[in-house]
């Protein structure tokens, strides 16, 4: 996975969630998303979701993959890079 996707990812996380003050720089490749890391709700995982189809064509096609794909940004970029059309 290149470092241009890892970056992508990280820029679409802060623009998506309009996260003032984070930077590419604050998001470590491997902080949990949820819980004690970025402290995401279900409900910013429902936008990084939607948003995720429309600048990456990417579809998240259950609650079941959805918790494999946001665990981390590493796993977002992971998930990207195997499925984008």
């Amino acid at each position: 996975m290149g470092e241009e996707l890892m970056y992508q990812v990280k820029n679409f996380i802060i623009n998506t969630l309009r996260s003032e003050g984070l930077t590419v720089h604050d998001l470590e490749p491997d902080v949990p998303l949820f819980g004690e890391g970025l402290g995401l709700d279900s409900v910013d995982i429902l936008q990084l979701a939607t948003g995720m189809e429309h600048a990456f064509g990417v579809v998240i096609p259950d609650a079941a993959v959805a918790s494999q794909v946001f665990r981390s940004v590493r796993s977002m970029a992971e998930y990207i890079e195997l499925h984008s059309y």
